[in-house]
């Protein structure tokens, strides 16, 4: 029976990636977390599984990785582990650094030694394209990050070419546009709308004043998928007969205030924006209360700004069979259903 490292199991990506093999294969699974004093292993509690079993390791530490990979020698290393929030990187440029470009160089070095074999895939970003000099992007795009974490993603793109090339590997790194679901960090934009709808769908019903959700620039256009579709696309990238990086993505385009407005409308809230747009004074509010729900926080703007990222994934469509199969408005919708599940469930 085959075997499947997976790192960044607790995380959105990699349960999901975890539920589809389990669903779609008969492999062994391997999920790698770090040694914590309180685990987080909420995305992974509902799996029982016998084929899945956690198992320790650290990606920084380059011994650990080795480790790992000697003893299971796996099949397939796929690692989602990463520092994957893009605010925080101008504050922690060297951990992002450590993690997401010197960690998968750590992973090749021990698949290289230890599993020559192997399938690696090392989750890429949009964030590569950053300053994007064309759009859509698609894989001639060059790289050109904006911000630290996309430096680090466009570093480790360089180390899985020239693994692949001088050695022989089996190893791609996926261009991943941004996709979101139930499992996704309440840090990360979506998730903040969303469970901040929930709140405010709440409050509203407990006749209390609800508390706005504070966003940075409202304009930023993204191209947004469901991350379900996503580990689908990545399982097809490593199952080819030659190994080639590719661009997934929905191949649409929508700005953070859409995102926001379908929020809203999913949880039947009616609101309008007051104010310039795409100025500290734009606010979202009720149409009924007149409460605001959404307010500009200048501290959520980011020293160097992707105004749009539109993927072209056209070359996946064609070559692997992938397409993803949830639409922006059923993918937002979704989300607010889960945080107003989760939030009524919490009121009881």
């Amino acid at each position: 029976m085959k075997t499947v490292i997976i790192t960044g199991v607790t995380g959105q990506d990699g349960s999901h990636m975890v539920d589809f093999l389990l669903k779609n294969t008969d492999y062994n699974i391997i999920g790698t977390v770090r040694r914590l004093s309180v685990p987080n292993h909420q995305n992974i509690a509902h799996i029982k599984d016998p084929r899945f079993k956690l198992a320790h390791m650290d990606i920084g530490d380059p011994q650990s990785v080795n480790n790992t990979v000697q003893e299971y020698k796996p099949d397939y290393f796929i690692n989602f582990a990463a520092n994957s929030f893009v605010g925080t990187s101008w504050e922690m440029p060297v951990v992002h650094m450590q993690s997401n470009c010197m960690g998968v160089l750590y992973q090749l070095e021990a698949i290289r030694k230890f599993a020559p074999k192997c399938k690696y895939y090392n989750a890429g970003s949009s964030e590569e394209f950053g300053d994007v000099a064309y759009v859509p992007q698609d894989e001639n795009h060059p790289l050109r990050p904006r911000s630290p974490y996309g430096a680090s993603k466009a570093s480790a793109r360089q180390i899985v070419k020239v693994w692949r090339e001088s050695y022989g590997l089996y190893a791609v790194q996926g261009w991943l546009f941004n996709h979101e679901g139930t499992r996704r960090g309440q840090e990360f934009v979506t998730r903040k709308i969303t469970k901040g709808v929930a709140d405010i769908v709440k409050s509203l019903g407990s006749n209390q004043i609800p508390r706005p959700i504070e966003l940075g620039n409202l304009s930023a256009k993204r191209d947004w998928s469901d991350a379900e579709d996503f580990v689908e696309g990545v399982w097809l990238m490593l199952n080819q007969n030659e190994p080639k990086d590719y661009v997934l993505s929905s191949n649409e385009t929508h700005t953070v205030k859409e995102f926001v407005e379908l929020a809203f409308a999913a949880a039947e809230i009616e609101g309008f924006w007051l104010g310039e747009s795409g100025t500290v004074g734009e606010v979202f509010v009720h149409k009924q209360f007149k409460y605001p729900l959404v307010v500009v926080n200048p501290k959520f703007f980011r020293p160097a700004e992707v105004d749009i990222l539109l993927g072209d994934s056209s070359k996946a469509r064609k070559e692997i069979g992938w397409s993803p199969k949830t639409s922006f408005y059923r993918l937002v919708k979704k989300m607010v259903s889960n945080d107003l599940e989760n939030s009524l469930d919490k009121s009881k």
